[in-house]
């Protein structure tokens, strides 16, 4: 028995068409909230059970658990500790939980929390009979609906003047949720004994910010003007927002971020399982072409 969860989800939805796709032929239960779009699953064709639930409950997640072989694991980095505790509580052989790069970055607002769980989930399978593969996407991508790209199509359609930090010259790596989904199948589908314990899912090539901006305001067909500013200009504004609001507000490490490099290599996932992301040309051109139609 495969438990997915998070299979509604942005990636998670491409996962699925992955798993249609090359007629996944095992069971699979797959955990959905009640505002959940299940029509992809209903017609899926897929021998799937759906279990309507808030993962955040104990109980709950131990009945999923129940004669499960493998749990993918898509949803918010937060829960990993309790699926995990749950699925070596239930004798699960193998997990894959999707987590991020942004354990990485040298900021705390970004990384210590990742960093905390990473730490406590290491010392939970050190004494477990179970395969853990963590997969850690970059900024991801694809669709008007992630959270990323899609807010800057946005801004860029409709600021004519648009600032940067440091001429944007900080640069990313993005992937496209499509490349991921793929990913989360060939990992599913390869050996586990063959799998590394992690595996960085980047896109194809890495880019400059301001180089992504250009390619948004071209593909929306407009003429935007980039105005620079230098980093510490930033950061002192997002101190004085900070001070307004008592510290209710402090975007100023999320400020200082905005110089921090987000490259990572996917060397170890093209060798291990033919890991190939598309290029960002192809992928921000698509997600264009969807903004404006919509």
């Amino acid at each position: 028995m495969l438990l997915i969860i998070g299979i509604t989800g942005h990636s998670g939805r491409y996962f699925l068409q992955e798993l249609i796709k090359n007629k996944y032929e095992e069971n699979i239960r797959c955990i959905v909230r009640e505002t959940s779009d299940t029509s992809m699953l209903d017609s899926s064709g897929l021998k799937i059970e759906k279990v309507v639930g808030d993962i955040r409950e104990k109980k709950f997640i131990d009945r999923c658990m129940k004669g499960v072989d493998i749990v993918v694991h898509i949803v918010n980095i937060r829960y990993t500790l309790q699926i995990i505790k749950t699925a070596i509580n239930n004798k699960v052989s193998r997990a894959i939980c999707v987590h991020t790069t942004g354990i990485y970055s040298k900021f705390n607002v970004a990384s210590e929390e990742y960093k905390t769980i990473d730490k406590k989930l290491t010392e939970m399978i050190k004494k477990a009979d179970i395969k853990l593969i963590v997969l850690q996407p970059t900024m991801i991508y694809g669709d008007v609906c992630d959270h990323n790209m899609s807010k800057f199509i946005k801004m860029v359609d409709r600021l004519s003047l648009f600032p940067v930090i440091n001429h944007g010259k900080c640069l990313i790596q993005p992937v496209n949720a499509r490349d991921l989904g793929k990913a989360y199948y060939q990992v599913l589908m390869m050996p586990s004994e063959n799998a590394k314990p992690t595996y960085n899912l980047s896109g194809q090539n890495q880019i400059a910010m301001i180089d992504a901006f250009k390619l948004i305001s071209n593909n929306l067909g407009k003429k935007t003007v980039f105005i620079s500013f230098p980093l510490w200009f930033g950061v002192f504004l997002a101190k004085i927002l900070k001070i307004l609001t008592l510290g209710k507000i402090d975007y100023v490490e999320k400020v200082q971020r905005m110089s921090e490099d987000r490259c990572f290599s996917h060397k170890d996932a093209e060798k291990d399982f033919g890991y190939s992301p598309e290029s960002f040309e192809i992928g921000i051109e698509r997600e264009v072409k969807e903004y404006l139609n919509r």
